[in-house]
């Protein structure tokens, strides 16, 4: 929990002092990780799914039970995140509000995005499917990806998604293609 507090301070210039206590996404990890997740893991049947419901209602942050989030995680304003079943998020990552972490339908098992350490995720960004998103990566706002995998040290954006930054250099890679 204090990772996540320290994550507000490090994300958000509007944080002063204790109106971190006032942060939807602190609320909402916190019931995620100390009450929906466990009891999720240890397969008690509808209670955490109504408590992530419950949570959705009060917060405007979906996080499915069964989601697997890191330390440091931090949703800044919140409304309108969706956070899958099968999703992964590692340590120090930041969501902006609207993000979806998805699955397309098409998937069974593993259905939703694996995202690295240190990601940003712009505001209204999809991504869908299991991909995998490497380390230390930004995704800009609006960005569509679905069904592609995102390299470590890149920057994308667009829909379709395109990498425009790689390993400190410009370029620019689509990587919907065909997808």
């Amino acid at each position: 929990m204090f990772e996540d507090i320290k994550a507000i301070f490090r994300n958000d210039p509007a944080a002063k002092n204790i109106e971190f206590l006032l942060y939807p996404s602190l609320h909402s990890i916190i019931v995620h990780r100390y009450i929906s997740h466990p009891l999720y893991r240890i397969k008690i049947p509808f209670i955490p799914r109504l408590i992530s419901q419950i949570m959705r209602f009060l917060t405007g942050i979906e996080i499915h039970p069964g989601a697997k989030i890191g330390k440091g995680f931090f949703i800044n304003h919140s409304m309108g995140t969706v956070i899958g079943e099968t999703t992964e998020i590692g340590k120090n990552c930041t969501l902006f509000h609207n993000v979806t972490l998805g699955g397309t339908g098409k998937h069974e098992g593993k259905r939703h995005p694996t995202i690295g350490d240190n990601v940003l995720i712009g505001t209204g960004a999809i991504l869908l499917g299991p991909i995998k998103v490497g380390n230390n990566v930004k995704i800009g706002a609006d960005t569509f990806i679905i069904n592609k995998n995102v390299p470590d040290n890149c920057t994308i954006v667009g829909t379709p998604g395109r990498i425009v930054k790689l390993n400190g250099k410009k370029v620019n890679i689509q990587i919907n293609k065909g997808g």
